[in-house]
């Protein structure tokens, strides 16, 4: 019997737009709930603990600038009575963030740069699938604290 061979390429092509058609179903749940979203466009230099512009990525098949590298993934802001409730929502499909992305949330919720941060998880019943919003709090109350770099 052959080995099939694994196109590592075609595998990451093909999970890159599976994340982007995610990102939009997050983005619509969101509008549907009068947020309004953007693209978050900073992140956190850890060393010097504080935000900067996110690099932008260059595409050299496509000979540009990516942008959309900041964490998290977007800022949503809704009017709350006369004050604005600002929260970071980062999207990851199996809904895990590394120590790195846990980190900077901590720095985001300590200097109340966002009141919330969620993170959009995908939840798949057969062929449709669900978004479950996690709060960072919630998820990682009992490891928030003991978070160092």
């Amino acid at each position: 019997m052959k080995k099939k061979s694994i196109d590592y390429s075609k595998q990451g092509r093909t999970a890159r737009a599976s994340g982007a058609r995610f990102e939009l179903k997050v983005r619509a749940l969101f509008k549907k709930t009068n947020w309004i979203l953007d693209k978050w466009t900073n992140n956190i230099d850890l060393e010097k603990q504080e935000v900067v512009p996110a690099k932008r990525k260059y595409n050299p098949f496509q000979k540009m600038l990516v942008v959309g590298t900041g964490f998290p993934d977007f800022v949503g802001i809704r009017r709350f009575e006369e004050k604005y409730d600002v929260i970071g929502i980062e999207v990851k499909k199996n809904g895990y963030l590394s120590h790195e992305e846990k980190l900077k949330c901590k720095f985001y919720l300590q200097n109340k740069i966002f009141s919330k941060i969620y993170i959009a998880k995908e939840i798949k019943d057969g062929r449709k699938t669900e978004i479950e919003l996690i709060d960072f709090q919630d998820k990682y109350k009992n490891k928030y604290d003991k978070l160092e770099q």
